[in-house]
């Protein structure tokens, strides 16, 4: 019986990125499915594929239009593409938080703004009773253009941001100060079901929690009640992604907070878990079936 071909979507250049997802290759392979990687700006004939899976596509946020044009072909091929294009589309700009916290979801105190103003960064200030904002954009990803702002802008950081922001959504939140120490958890659910989870802590003098910027990365058991508010979270996204990752930090009362909720390309963390690469598979070729009709 021939093999299904699955594409995984990556960049041209991963650079510095570490990446694991040759260790779903193996599980994959078991399942009947050939993974190839292909450069998701390098032209294709999609209906070669019997799937695409958004792996690290991570170079989107700078080219987001033609990102989605590529998929609107993926999605008009014979190709099934994981996740959903509708959850792509949902998720690409963060504002999808809100609709989260109108299900009841709590998530790191936000506004939104579609064009920079300073006076929405002091009004930010008041409105969180904080004297440390973070701002970043709603498209993007890595950290890249996110600020840590302390009240007290000086003119020359007011002048960047304005350049920077000047007609490009953005969030404006509370600085979460327990980032630094405890970190940031990653829970990983496939078609619904947990799967496996991390604690990222950035390095001393930093607050990012990537691990291209120095954050170290360990498996961890995610306490009860995160896990309990996990399932919930995702309970609440339609259609039911194959893969995703929540990012949760402890707010000031104690609460889990969602920071993020990654359905598009998010990284996986396969290596930190010896059976996550085998439940990722499982779960992607279960979905594809009930796609397919096969």
């Amino acid at each position: 019986m021939p093999r299904r071909r699955v594409a995984y979507l990556t960049m041209s250049d991963p650079g510095d990125f570490v990446t694991d997802y040759h260790l779903s290759f193996a599980p994959m392979a078991e399942l009947g499915w050939s993974a190839e990687t292909v450069a998701w700006r390098d032209p294709q004939d999609w209906d070669a594929f019997d799937a695409v899976y958004l792996c690290t596509p991570w170079d989107y946020p700078q080219h987001a239009d033609e990102f989605m044009q590529v998929l609107e072909s993926i999605d008009r091929s014979r190709a099934v593409l994981l996740n959903d294009l509708a959850i792509v589309r949902w998720n690409l700009d963060k504002t999808y938080l809100r609709d989260l916290q109108e299900r009841g979801d709590a998530i790191v105190p936000s506004t939104w703004h579609e064009h920079f103003a300073a006076s929405a960064v002091q009004a930010a200030f008041a409105e969180f009773g904080t004297g440390k904002l973070v701002i970043k954009p709603t498209v993007g990803g890595n950290a890249v253009d996110t600020f840590v702002l302390e009240d007290t802008l000086d003119a020359a950081l007011l002048a960047q941001l304005a350049q920077v922001f000047a007609a490009r959504g953005h969030i404006l939140q509370p600085f979460m100060e327990n980032i630094l120490d405890e970190g940031e958890y990653s829970l990983f659910f496939f078609n619904g079901e947990y799967s496996h989870a991390i604690r990222k802590v950035p390095r001393p003098g930093d607050f990012r929690v990537q691990e291209e910027h120095g954050a170290e990365i360990m498996p961890g058991t995610p306490p009860p009640t995160l896990l309990e508010t996990a399932h919930t979270v995702f309970s609440h996204v339609e259609p039911l992604p194959v893969y995703g990752r929540g990012d949760w930090v402890r707010g000031p009362d104690g609460r889990f907070l969602l920071m993020e909720l990654e359905l598009i390309e998010p990284s996986l963390y396969l290596r930190t878990d010896s059976g996550a690469a085998t439940r990722f598979a499982r779960a992607f070729d279960q979905r594809f079936q009930e796609l397919a009709g096969k």
